[in-house]
């Protein structure tokens, strides 16, 4: 075992959900690179000071580049706006630091490609924070489908759908404003990495994306509040997506569906710890798709608890993600989603941005 000292670069919710995982993780999995809390980096030395005193860092800073430059930081992780993350990519694989960031991978596709050039470049791993595909569910759902379970996919249909802005009188917030920050920049790029997953590459879409409330408090919206896309897999399966913000009642609605030839998958957040399985098996009279509740013989999820049904949450996501980027870099071997996938999943949200203002189908 070795540690490997770890600088974050933001400390606010996704900056402390790293913190707690990179605590935590050497205990859950027994890892044998056990990080070391080195340096957080935040927006002021107050903030700084802050969250290294909760967090258990050994120093603050105000400035990421003081962070990069850190002869105890070996891996960083950016969970700072996406408008920094290419600047601060490239300068930590200029010395040699491994790399997991945030999604989504820049504020563009022009950012996504830079920072996957300079990823390749470095030899250093990478990798991108699409925690919600790492569920013990999730991960089930994907080696069904691998192993062919359910037969040859036929259709695919995914939404991420929230309510955090349904209330039209709700004030404005920095989600009101930047590409990057709509339901677009911000929602659709989970389940378009769960598509990805799941089915594969997507090859073709058209889109429709709007703005329900146009204005907040007298300021003005500037970006879009829910989006509906259909989209065409590499392997010809057919799929539609659903992503909203303004989805009354729907708190953490990452929910998909699998059809295949011979069976069909089901799974919702909102049950995370649940993965619904229909097999085209047996009499008719007693088919019908069956609760599976995750548990130890399923992906990851021993390592948190021997005991079936009682399941995993948030903060184990991250956990999980964690405990991969740290098999990357001990193994030298990248781990899906790397940087290519993040960028990947730009170009779809682009490709579907493209459309929705064309009003026309378009290739990714």
């Amino acid at each position: 075992m070795s540690e490997i000292g770890v600088g974050i670069i933001g400390g606010g919710y996704m900056g402390k959900a790293h913190a707690v995982a990179m605590s935590s993780v050497a205990s859950v999995f027994d890892t044998r690179l056990r990080p070391r809390l080195e340096v957080v980096a935040a927006s002021s030395q107050a903030s700084a000071e802050k969250y290294r005193q909760s967090f258990g860092f050994r120093r603050a800073a105000v400035d990421w580049r003081d962070l990069i430059e850190d002869p105890t930081v070996e891996a960083i992780v950016i969970a700072s706006p996406q408008s920094t993350h290419r600047e601060i990519a490239e300068a930590a694989f200029s010395r040699g630091l491994h790399v997991l960031c945030e999604k989504p991978l820049g504020a563009s596709i022009e950012d996504g490609a830079a920072m996957v050039a300079a990823a390749k470049a470095s030899g250093c791993r990478n990798m991108v924070g699409f925690n919600y595909i790492r569920t013990p569910a999730s991960q089930f759902a994907r080696k069904l489908i691998a192993d062919g379970r359910i037969g040859d996919v036929t259709y695919f249909r995914g939404e991420h759908t929230e309510d955090f802005d349904a209330d039209p009188d709700g004030p404005a917030t920095w989600r009101s404003t930047g590409v990057s920050n709509g339901t677009m920049g911000d929602l659709a790029p989970h389940m378009i990495n769960a598509a990805h997953g799941l089915v594969g590459r997507i090859n073709s879409l058209i889109a429709e994306v709007e703005t329900v409330h146009a204005n907040r408090g007298g300021v003005a919206v500037t970006n879009d509040d829910h989006a509906q896309m259909m989209c065409r897999f590499e392997n010809g399966v057919m799929g539609h997506m659903f992503f909203s913000r303004t989805a009354t009642g729907r708190k953490m609605g990452y929910a998909y569906e699998v059809h295949g030839t011979k069976g069909a998958i089901r799974f919702d957040q909102e049950d995370q710890n649940a993965l619904w399985l229909y097999l085209a098996e047996g009499p008719e009279e007693e088919r019908g798709f069956r609760k599976i509740l995750t548990g130890p013989a399923h992906p990851d999820y021993a390592a948190f608890c021997q005991g079936p049904g009682h399941g995993t949450g948030y903060q184990d996501q991250i956990i999980i993600e964690v405990k991969d980027f740290l098999t990357a870099i001990e193994t030298g071997e990248d781990i899906w989603p790397t940087f290519e996938e993040g960028l990947n999943v730009n170009k779809v949200v682009y490709a579907a941005l493209e459309s929705s203002q064309q009003k026309a189908w378009v290739n990714v």
